[in-house]
């Protein structure tokens, strides 16, 4: 048997709906920028080619509840969906993507606004603002044979039952489909992979008790308060 030399760290794992299987988390994906009002509204150009950055397996929350975190004064809301995969490669041709994902579910980039913007001013990593405790709340994932490829479908977010974000999945500058197959030229992408898939325009601040219900067609919804 094998001894490790500290307590081994728990598995981060995803319910996956109607089922009583758990989905291990390896890695988590999220491209910046991939719809166009929601890139303008941050001030930069919708036809920049796409970039990446990552949040640990570990920020995953399915709680409920999100703690408003320290060290930061303007905590942002931005719902995405995600997709997981079962299989990766490298070099993965965009006509064969589909075939590595397992399913799609709904998540929520929580992102601290202040101090991602002094990171992007110092030409800095993202992390800071974006890879924290209890960042990435998400819903359980719904396979792939029940909603299909989620090519498009209404994306919501309420506050308080006030929408802030609306918009539509075929919106996305850079398809579930194009994703991968750029993910795979610089990644070996494997199963367990999650990758979040931008969000829509109406981004904006969250504060201590407020309820945000996030929605997509065909997966439901979850709803997160702010504590």
């Amino acid at each position: 048997m094998q001894k490790f030399a500290i307590p081994q760290p728990d598995l981060v794992t995803l319910p996956i709906l109607d089922s009583d299987e758990l989905f291990p988390v390896r890695r988590i994906y999220c491209i910046g920028r991939n719809y166009a009002e929601h890139a303008i509204e941050m001030g930069f150009d919708p036809k920049e080619d796409p970039f990446f950055f990552q949040k640990n397996p570990n920020n995953i929350d399915l709680s409920g509840t999100f703690p408003y975190p320290r060290e930061s004064n303007d905590v942002h809301h931005e719902i995405e969906m995600y997709f997981a995969l079962k299989s990766g490669g490298s070099n993965i041709l965009k006509k064969d993507a589909h075939k590595h994902i397992f399913g799609f579910g709904i998540g929520i980039d929580m992102t601290r606004r202040d101090l991602q913007a002094v990171s992007k001013k110092l030409g800095r990593p993202w992390e800071i603002g974006k890879a924290f405790e209890k960042s990435a709340p998400m819903g359980p994932i719904t396979k792939i044979e029940k909603c299909g490829m989620m090519k498009s479908g209404k994306i919501f977010l309420k506050v308080n039952d006030e929408v802030r974000q609306n918009g539509n999945l075929n919106m996305m500058i850079w398809k579930i489909e194009m994703q991968i197959a750029h993910l795979s030229r610089f990644y070996d992408i494997g199963a367990g992979d999650i990758v979040m898939t931008g969000t829509p325009a109406g981004v904006g601040p969250v504060l201590k008790g407020d309820i945000l219900q996030a929605n997509i067609e065909r997966l439901g919804s979850i709803e997160i308060k702010v504590v």
